[in-house]
């Protein structure tokens, strides 16, 4: 057959709303480009029909604004039995038999004659039908010592693979990726410990950047001893620290490594296997250390954080900047003191679940709200399930009420439905016989099983899908073991917000209604597939109840492999709008998005370009632009000399190149970091390569991560020889610098007040104010002053803008903001000023009730909100561009457009308030000062930074999440690679899992009604679990027991990682001693388990509680590493239920907890025996 290269060449170019594909350099075989309106061929380009087909037209999709239609594939394979395989495959619409016709997902693994896999292939499964293909290989002594990327390849219907190697290196050197390396490599030791030596990652560039990994022993005084006196003190214990020197030679493992670009950091444990001290090295002279001390008995009694590593110890500095802990004579945390925080008490009942817990404030009473001797309770269900929650006084010491707890018999430790309880204006269906019985107020109340009393009327069907039945005694299936019901109260009134969730007979939720504590509503349905997904979502919105009401519909559609291809956006039955159309790669990467308007005629059509190691490098091209709106380039190890970029292969970007239609010039920024990968440098460049210092930031730190000076300029004004400088800060902390609580700032050069930090030059700013939990109370260099609710977060503020009141929800969620003469309400993604709506947010912008308009936004990879516009009459209208300081501040002095008044977020997507600050959901940034003014919630994840710090000193390349943690520590933490196991910890560790689990709603509980990043969709919390269901994937964190999932599954604290399916599920892990890698089913309630082994298998029966796993075909091989911290996280498609019959983390934990220790003791004996 003769093959044809089509090709459509723009002759007449239109400056509208469309950019251009450039090919300079040949196609690979096969693919296809498209362009709404234009491609360029430039010198370089070639293709030989020989090679196979290309395929070039002008147009953004071939199927216009007709319903999308997934590439047809024939899903029959034909799998020669001269292989070892397993084949799964997984239905995406439902069927009774086996049938190849039929729309679904399929993988085979093939093994060699030992057992070990040794290829993978997703079958047809990219987005233009082909087989993604992983090599796997084995070195003389059968290590993985090399793992390939996957490489799409024509399908073989199943069969093995040929010529992978090939295919991989012909593919990654094309498709402008343009690289031989298409692998990593590991360097492992040549002993029986097989020891990871070293790692070079894929790509050329990374070949002379390994990762080193170093294995010694402590030298004489490299490492101070610590040694604690430990008394029982009020039922806890109370120990004192001091130093005794060094540790000799010899006495503690020590455990190194270092990144690609040489940052080192080293970890040192004692003969128990507990970590003694974490060491980063600043430089040749200079160590960032921090220190874990135990007490006699083995529990972690103080974290000394590096700036306080440096000094003597003292009960000051222990209370100014070390974490210390209490523990009963269970074992519990009772009593514990963050840096600079008062103490934090906690009473547990019989069954060890956390019943009472107060910080300083609540001890010593919040004003206007509730007197001193406060306590948070909480209080269950005989499940262990959360029923409700609220604030209960009592003046009787921690020790006290433990203790009257304790005398309590078992049946006083839950609550029971069908009682009837009045409180803070809600009456419930519980009883009061747990303790505490005195109460002061409710906050938040879960129902489970059966809807409460005064609900909507459950319908009889959400969108054509049959609704579960609460009646458990004359139907077979039923909301039993469901959570229906949530009611939640705002901390500042009576007034409640509540939410019921509607599931179909697959027990998925399909449907929400929330009654706001305004009077009005908010409903949401979802059509969900058989998959889970939704096909379309609907949301009927009221403000009041005597509002008209909103109505919202998104569309959905999907490629073969259910890949979202398509979103659509409709308000009130207009017309339908297309929100986003993604085109893929065959690597599953976006590489196409047209926004906007329709799939015909999108208003952009932007483009992803990404580096061999999977990396954002472009969206659009900054020095190409021709006609898209907005373009940025990321640069990591290939920067432009020209300037002055330092070449980074750890990860960080040392440049950021970008550009807009607003008036197309070309700035960039270059970065500098200190070896802790905190930013000590950005350098503004404008489109003449001048390094004039605009826009410039600098910045020093102490040894915890505070910032000690900030130099900042801005731009040089007409008739200057030089950029103003607008901040030259030095920072000064409380007790004598031993402190992270920042008491003035001093304008120490020639700053001003006018714009940044308002000191003027010369200045010593006035002292900041904070409460007992470390909360910025007064900024008098601002004028400002703050109080707090009982989460730290503000409700009233005094500043020279005006008086602000904010009122919150018992879940943190903020839902009024009082400015003056301004009222802003916040009811799930609808806005509201002054009873008017101005927008509600979409996956790609917002919708403007306004002028009825879609909004959309450029974001880069931070979230940032760089350029916004919309449609007009004559092509597409920029509103509003923001660009950035590294730590956030705006820059000012060009491209300044009006923009909409009403929508302020920018920053990292986040609300700028008129303050300054931008309001995460659990703190509050200041980009003046680049740092935030209330204490980090989850400060213990990360003892060694300041608990002020904002994006770990890593603006650049680390997004906050809610204000609580950077989401690049989240993905890239360094330290995980460090932690080991030993026989203590491995079996607190999956105890401590497993005991997690098995608590499955052992908080808080509610659902709210949310516009998420799908819009329309269904929020719930289940205290640490937190996701979206109805409209949207969702990410749940925490305990949890499933039924039935459709989930991928993330537990660190026990070594899993892997997707968790209905018919199939894929377990990894990665530790010190062993890995587990495998295929899991769980049928008829019983988990069964088959993987490939590296010397030996397991045999046996494991019970736990109702669980029986069987090992006797279950094989394993390679690595698993246990975590310090147990944390667990879940992603389930849409809708699928969360249900407690089978407690698959209690068979895992169970598994890891009896397997890893036996497999530590082969380890240690073969350390003894060498």
């Amino acid at each position: 057959m003769d093959k044809k290269i089509y090709l459509s060449i723009l002759l007449v170019w239109s400056i509208h709303h469309y950019g251009q594909i450039v090919l300079n350099s040949p196609p690979a075989a096969n693919t296809e480009v498209s362009d709404p309106q234009s491609i360029r061929l430039l010198p370089g380009f070639s293709f030989n029909s020989a090679n196979g087909g290309f395929r070039a037209y002008l147009g953004t999709s071939t199927t216009g604004n007709n319903p999308y239609t997934p590439i047809s594939v024939n899903y029959s394979t034909s799998i020669a039995n001269t292989e070892n395989y397993i084949y799964t495959r997984e239905y995406l619409v439902p069927t009774t038999t086996s049938d190849g016709s039929l729309q679904q997902i399929q993988n085979v693994q093939f093994f060699d004659g030992l057992g070990r896999p040794k290829q993978s292939v997703s079958i047809k499964s990219t987005p233009s039908g082909k087989d993604l293909v992983t090599h796997i290989p084995y070195d003389g002594f059968g290590r993985q010592a090399d793992n390939w990327l996957p490489v799409p390849m024509t399908s073989q219907n199943g069969n093995i693979q040929g010529g992978v190697e090939n295919s991989a290196n012909t593919y990654y050197q094309s498709n402008g990726i343009n690289d031989s390396y298409p692998y990593s490599h590991k360097n492992l030791e040549n002993s029986p410990l097989d020891r990871l030596l070293g790692q070079t990652n894929p790509g050329t560039d990374w070949q002379g950047k390994p990762v080193v990994y170093g294995y010694d022993a402590n030298a004489a005084g490299e490492v101070k001893k610590y040694i604690t006196t430990t008394i029982w003190e009020s039922g806890a214990t109370k120990s004192n620290v001091s130093t005794t020197g060094n540790y000799a030679a010899g006495q503690l493992y020590k455990n190194s490594v270092k990144d690609e670009d040489g940052n080192e950091s080293i970890e040192f444990k004692n003969g128990k296997g507990q970590t003694i001290l974490v060491r980063k090295i600043l430089n040749p002279t200079e160590n960032v250390d921090t220190y874990y001390i135990y007490n006699e008995y083995d529990q972690l009694a103080f974290v000394i954080p590096p700036k306080a590593s440096v000094t003597s110890i003292s009960s000051t500095l222990l209370d100014n900047l070390c974490y210390q802990y209490r523990y009963d004579g269970k074992n519990r945390l009772v009593e514990k003191k963050l840096p600079g925080k008062g103490w934090v008490q906690m009473v547990y009942n019989k069954k060890d679940q956390i019943i009472l817990s107060r910080d300083a404030n609540l001890k010593n009473g919040i004003p206007n709200y509730i007197d001193n001797e406060a306590w948070i309770f909480t209080k269950y269900d005989p499940f262990g399930r959360v029923v409700y929650t609220g604030i209960s006084r009592d003046a009787a010491s921690r020790q006290s009420i433990q203790n009257q707890v304790d005398n309590l018999p078992v049946n006083n430790s839950y609550e029971t439905r069908g009682g009837s309880l009045t409180l803070s204006g809600m009456t419930i269906e519980y009883s009061n016989t747990s303790y505490p019985t005195a109460l002061s107020k409710l906050l938040s109340v879960n129902y489970y099983d059966t809807y409460p009393q005064g609900s909507p009327v459950i319908p009889a069907q959400v969108q054509g899908q049959n609704v579960l039945s609460q009646d458990s005694q004359n139907s077979p299936i039923s909301t039993k073991s469901l959570a229906t019901a949530s009611y939640v109260k705002n901390i500042e009134d009576d007034s409640w917000t509540k939410s019921y969730t509607w599931y179909d007979t697959r027990g998925r939720a399909v449907g929400a209604h929330s009654i706001n504590h305004l009077g009005g509503y908010t409903k949401t349905e979802s059509s969900l597939k058989f998959s889970g997904n939704p096909d379309h979502t609907y949301t009927y919105h009221k403000r009041s109840a005597n509002d008209p009401e909103v109505s919202i519909k998104e569309t959905f559609e999907y490629d073969h492999q259910e890949r979202v291809v398509r979103q659509w956006h409709q308000v009130n039955g207009g017309t339908q709008e297309l929100l986003a159309e993604n085109l893929y790669n065959d690597l599953g990467q976006l590489q196409t998005k047209n926004v906007g308007n329709t799939s015909a005629s999108p208003l952009q059509s932007v483009k992803y370009a990404y580096n061999i190691r999977g990396w954002l490098t472009k969206i659009n091209d900054p020095v190409n632009l021709v006609n898209k709106l907005f373009a940025y380039e990321l640069k990591y190890n290939n920067p432009n000399s020209q300037y002055s970029g330092t070449a980074k292969y750890n990860g960080n970007i040392s440049q950021v190149s970008w550009t807009s239609q607003t008036d197309a010039v070309l700035r960039n920024y270059s970065y500098q970091y200190d070896p802790l990968n905190r930013l000590k440098e950005g350098r503004f460049w404008d489109a003449m390569n001048l390094d004039r210092g605009e826009y410039y930031e600098q910045l020093t730190y102490d040894l915890n991560g505070n910032i000690k000076t900030l130099l900042r300029r801005g731009k040089q004004l007409p008739g200057y020889t030089a950029p103003e400088v607008m901040d030259d800060l030095e920072y000064f902390y409380g007790n004598s610098e031993q402190s992270n609580i920042l008491s003035y700032l001093k304008e120490k050069g020639t700053g001003n007040a006018l714009s940044g930090y308002p000191l003027a030059s010369g200045i010593t700013g006035t002292a900041i104010g904070y409460d007992l939990n470390g909360n910025m109370t007064t900024q008098p260099d601002k004028g400002i002053s703050i109080t707090y609710n009982y989460l730290n977060l503000p409700k009233q503020v005094t500043a020279l803008q005006g008086n602000t009141t904010y009122t919150y929800r018992a879940d943190g969620v903020k839902v009024r903001k009082i400015l003056g003469s301004k009222t802003t309400d916040y009811l799930g993604g609808f806005q509201y000023e002054n009873n008017v709506l101005k927008f509600i947010p979409t996956a790609e912008g917002y919708y403007n009730f306004e002028n009825n308009k879609y909004i959309y936004n450029y974001t880069d990879h931070l979230g940032n909100v760089r350029l916004s516009y919309m449609g007009g009459s004559s092509g597409t209208e920029i509103i509003e561009e923001n660009n950035y300081y590294p730590f956030g501040l705006k820059h000012e002095g060009y491209n300044q457009l009006a923009g909409n008044p009403a929508y302020q977020y920018k920053y990292q997507g986040q609300e700028l308030q008129e303050t300054g600050w931008y309001s995460f959901k659990w703190r509050n940034y200041m980009p003046d000062v680049g740092r935030f003014f209330n204490i980090d919630p989850l400060s213990e994840k990360y003892e060694d930074y300041t608990p002020y710090q904002f994006s770990s000193n890593q603006p650049v390349h680390g997004r906050e999440i809610e204000g609580l943690e950077n989401a690049n520590d989240l993905n890239k933490k360094q330290d995980a690679r460090l932690r080991a196991v030993s026989d203590k910890k491995v079996q607190n560790y999956a105890a401590e899992a497993k005991k997690n689990f098995s608590n499955v709603f052992n908080h808080t509980f509610s659902i709210k009604p949310k516009l998420g990043a799908l819009g329309g969709d269904v929020g719930f919390t289940l205290g640490p679990l937190k996701g979206h269901l109805g409209g949207a994937v969702a990410k749940v964190e925490g305990s949890v027991s499933v039924k039935k999932p459709s989930a991928n599954i993330k537990a660190e604290g026990l070594a899993v990682e892997g997707s968790l399916g209905l018919k199939k599920a894929k377990v990894e892990g990665s530790a010190a001693a062993i890995s587990l890698e495998g295929e899991a089913t769980i049928k008829d309630g019983k988990p069964a388990f088959n993987g490939s082994a590296e010397g030996g298998k397991v045999e046996g029966k494991i019970t736990s509680g109702d669980i029986s796993l069987d090992l006797s075909d279950f094989k394993i091989g390679g690595e698993i590493k246990i975590f310090k911290a147990v944390h667990v996280g879940v992603e389930i498609n849409a809708g699928e239920a969360i249900q407690g019959a089978v407690n698959t983390a209690g068979m895992v934990g169970t598994f890891v907890q009896n397997y890893i220790q036996e497999k530590i003791n082969d380890v240690k004996d073969k350390i003894k025996n060498k």
